[in-house]
């Protein structure tokens, strides 16, 4: 059988991928190295699950959610059954710092490849997908490959040059704003809120105003503007997170993971 969805690596950001692709299609198969995982994630969605053999004979999209120290050795497993391989498919890869040429030789071919660097967010249709194509990716086949992965969130072509950045940015920035919502939800407490609500209110918030930049626009730094009022709390607020030099921290933290990136395809 067929599948259209074949997934290797079942963990946190390749289940990401998984729960998004399920609501596009159910003619998916799931491998992993602890079985028991796959075959749960797969019942939960409504696809198969098989062995990593299985899954790279049989899947039309076949995606790699290994870590990256580990796709040398997995892809040189699976390599026989992509050889022998008649029917056209794409391999995805979602692995930090493997450039597609690098995914082709441990591969064994020079097979369709389409680089991707999503976020885990992509599991409730928010995240952000990066995404390269190979010379030798059809049309069609990128056409298959957005329709695949409608439901993840935005999906943003980008050179692959950029990719080790963008992933910085898109694919570790989640847990930047994890730290800030816990942040901002532990002043809450602080000054008497229930955990719960300060949460809740937290999360609300960093949503809102993240939508409201895409949607109206504006720079940040204009709505940052807009909300602090002449002599107001906000811009104490602002005062106070600028004399902790946040916007810094943020940068290097940026640029911290972008360096990582780099290196872990060396």
């Amino acid at each position: 059988m067929e599948y259209t969805f074949g997934l290797i690596g079942s963990g946190n950001m390749g289940g990401a991928i998984a729960h998004a692709v399920s609501q596009t299609t159910k003619a998916g198969i799931l491998a992993d190295h602890d079985p028991q995982r796959a075959q749960a994630l797969a019942g939960e969605l409504g696809f198969a699950h098989g062995t990593n053999q299985v899954v790279a004979q049989s899947s039309q999209y076949l995606f790699l959610g290994v870590k990256p120290h580990l796709m040398g050795g997995m892809l040189q497993d699976i390599r026989p059954v992509l050889a022998a391989r008649k029917e056209p498919f794409v391999l995805v890869t979602m692995a930090a710092g493997l450039a597609i040429q690098q995914i082709r030789q441990m591969a064994g071919g020079d097979y369709p490849v389409i680089r991707i660097m999503p976020n885990t967010p992509v599991a409730v249709g928010q995240g952000v997908v990066l995404y390269h194509a190979s010379e030798n990716v059809s049309q069609a086949q990128v056409e298959g490959f957005l329709q695949l992965m409608g439901k993840a969130g935005g999906l943003y072509p980008l050179e692959e040059s950029l990719m080790d950045v963008g992933a910085a940015v898109s694919g570790c920035g989640p847990a930047y704003a994890y730290l800030v919502l816990d942040a901002m939800a532990d002043g809450g407490v602080a000054c008497g809120l229930a955990r719960g609500d300060a949460v809740k209110f937290a999360a609300q918030t960093l949503l809102g105003a993240a939508q409201m930049v895409l949607e109206t626009g504006k720079h940040p730094d204009q709505l940052k503007n807009e909300v602090c009022s002449p002599g107001g709390s906000t811009i104490q607020g602002v005062r106070t997170l600028e004399q902790r030099a946040v916007r810094a921290a943020v940068m290097d933290a940026v640029i911290a993971a972008c360096e990582k990136n780099a290196a872990l395809g060396k």
